[in-house]
């Protein structure tokens, strides 16, 4: 059997490298851990944290394909983060000018969660904890 121990981060292509690493690091408030310019590759990684721990690789390429959310498609669906109080978390995105979806319950866990879109339309989850 295959021991894991944790995923160890997410990788996300982005259109716009400055646009989302605003989004990231000013509106969502990750890390910056380091970032590097891949002159080869006309490339951006952007290294990011979460409470310290290593999460996200943002990364830049000339011209990368437009991401099929709608209809889902197959492959990766979402990226979710779990909340304490998903109402005020809602409200801090809405200053920040990010409009989430309306607040929906889990069937199975009768949790709170909602859905907002990073600047390449990828979907975002808010889970309450």
């Amino acid at each position: 059997m295959i021991t894991l121990n944790k995923v160890h981060h997410i990788a996300i292509i982005c259109s716009d490298y400055k646009k989302s690493k605003k989004f990231y690091v000013d509106v969502l408030g990750l890390e910056v851990l380091n970032e590097t310019y891949r002159e080869e590759r006309q490339s951006y990684k952007l290294d990011l944290s979460l409470n310290g721990e290593y999460s996200i690789e943002l990364f830049s390429f000339p011209s990368p394909p437009k991401r099929t959310s709608r209809p889902e498609a197959v492959g990766l669906r979402h990226l979710a983060f779990e909340v304490s109080d998903l109402i005020v978390v809602i409200e801090e995105l809405k200053e920040k000018g990010v409009v989430a979806e309306p607040i929906r319950i889990d069937e199975m866990t009768q949790k709170k969660f909602t859905f907002f879109y990073d600047p390449d339309d990828l979907p975002i989850e808010l889970y309450e904890k």
